[in-house]
């Protein structure tokens, strides 16, 4: 299990759902579907494939899911937390992969990670400096 706190990185990786990777061993496959694959393993700490309802990028068309403009290359955003190090070592081999998309990175801060299987009253038993409201009030 991945034990991390702290400062780590956000990557987001925007692509169209009709996006095919466009090398190595999962060449052909839906892109976000090779992206998963390849991050798993690779050893990252997770993944998350979002479906947008709506959005465009840089040719400008509007891709929507509203019923009369169905489009068949909806946006989809896949993320990962990761550290530095690792999204850094992680870059070249997505860059052979995507043909087409934008690739972000920001600077997060874990402060919970850990399976979702924990007993409740072991939730949040952390006292998380500076989110947690000032108890004087003001």
């Amino acid at each position: 299990m991945h034990g991390f706190k702290g400062e780590r990185t956000l990557m987001r990786i925007f692509i169209g759902e009709s996006d095919r990777c466009e090398s190595g061993e999962y060449r052909g496959k839906p892109l976000h579907d090779a992206l998963v694959r390849m991050l798993r393993a690779r050893g990252c700490a997770g993944a998350t494939v979002l479906r947008g309802l709506a959005g465009f990028g840089a040719s400008a068309r509007v891709h929507t899911a509203r019923v009369l403009e169905l489009s068949l290359d909806l946006p989809i955003v896949v993320e990962v937390v990761e550290t530095e190090e690792k999204v850094q070592e992680l870059l070249p081999e997505l860059d052979a992969m995507i043909g087409g998309g934008l690739v972000t990175l920001e600077r997060v801060r874990v402060i919970l990670y850990r399976p979702g299987d924990v007993a409740e009253s072991e939730r949040w038993r952390h006292r998380i400096e500076g989110l947690e409201p000032d108890e004087g009030g003001d």
